[in-house]
């Protein structure tokens, strides 16, 4: 069964940037839909972007036009790209893939956005 393991997670200050990685075990090529969500702190997890059928990408309305998915089938990656961070986008990400109906979750990667 596919794993994945997200990185690239930190501390960064207001308007800065950060680049997250979520690496899976095996071929992502059959992947239906990639993507991340994130939690806040004493939230409910919650949709952030993904791409479904390799080519239709969506994002929640609080990253658009800051965030960017994109996924790399050659690396048997996918990738989050995160400008103007505010500390609203404080909280754990997760990395998903569904792959033949099964969903596969990563453990997260803090992100914590503050002066």
């Amino acid at each position: 069964q596919v794993q994945v393991v997200e990185s690239g997670g930190g501390l960064v200050q207001p308007g800065g940037s950060l680049r997250l990685s979520c690496a899976a075990s095996r071929s992502i090529y059959s992947a239906t839909a990639m993507g991340w969500s994130r939690q806040a702190p004493g939230k409910e997890r919650e949709f952030v972007a993904g791409v479904y059928s390799g080519r239709n990408v969506k994002y929640a309305d609080s990253v658009k036009g800051r965030f960017t998915v994109s996924g790399d089938n050659a690396k048997n990656a996918v990738y989050l790209q995160m400008n103007s961070l505010t500390p609203e986008d404080t909280g754990v990400y997760y990395c998903k893939l569904v792959i033949r109906g099964h969903e596969v979750w990563g453990q997260g990667t803090q992100v914590t956005v503050s002066s």
